[in-house]
């Protein structure tokens, strides 16, 4: 679901997909539209703008890389030429703050610090990964909820259904709001578990 964006007019699903398909459907859509055009990350849940200023290629150029990370299209970058010495590796040197012991026992590791630090954060991604990954979606489903349906009817009673992971119950909550809504909802948030 990363990287993907959904567009409503009012409370109908106009377009879902990467940024600059959206983007596009949207400026096409703007000047007839009746009901304000609202823009979802589906990875955040969260409202987001694009500048829709110019024409389509205008738009096109300005979703970079760098403004939706791993959604937008590539800005063309001439490649500078390889220099001597190791590859960076995108590594980044951060201070990382810790007790004395901790410290003993991260040296004391075969290949030091820097290595068993990156160990223990690979096992960490490995074993918590599922419930990280039920986080994000639950987040991201409440964040479009709450923008979308916080008016509606049983709304704190649907968030506590979320929150607890209780998705018969959602569905029964929501089953009366505006079926795009309530889709997008359930997609948000179960999006790997159907």
């Amino acid at each position: 679901m990363n990287n993907i964006f959904t567009a409503f007019v009012g409370h109908r699903r106009l377009a879902s997909g990467p940024v600059a398909t959206v983007a596009l459907t949207v400026k096409r859509a703007a000047p007839d539209a009746s009901e304000p055009i609202l823009i979802f990350s589906d990875e955040t849940g969260r409202q987001v703008d694009f500048d829709l200023r110019g024409d389509e290629r205008d738009v096109v150029a300005r979703l970079t890389e760098a403004s939706f990370p791993g959604g937008g299209v590539e800005a063309d970058q001439p490649s500078a030429p390889r220099g001597r010495g190791r590859p960076k590796l995108g590594v980044v040197a951060r201070e990382v703050t810790l007790l004395p012991r901790h410290w003993e026992w991260l040296n004391a590791q075969r290949g030091g610090a820097s290595v068993a630090l990156r160990k223990l954060v690979e096992e960490a991604r490995r074993t918590g990964g599922e419930k990280d990954r039920e986080r994000r979606e639950r987040d991201a489903a409440y964040h479009f909820m709450s923008a979308m349906a916080g008016d509606m009817a049983h709304f704190e009673e649907a968030s506590r259904a979320l929150f607890a992971n209780d998705r018969k119950r959602l569905v029964e909550l929501i089953v009366d709001w505006p079926t795009d809504i309530r889709d997008h909802i359930v997609k948000l948030a179960y999006s790997d578990r159907e």
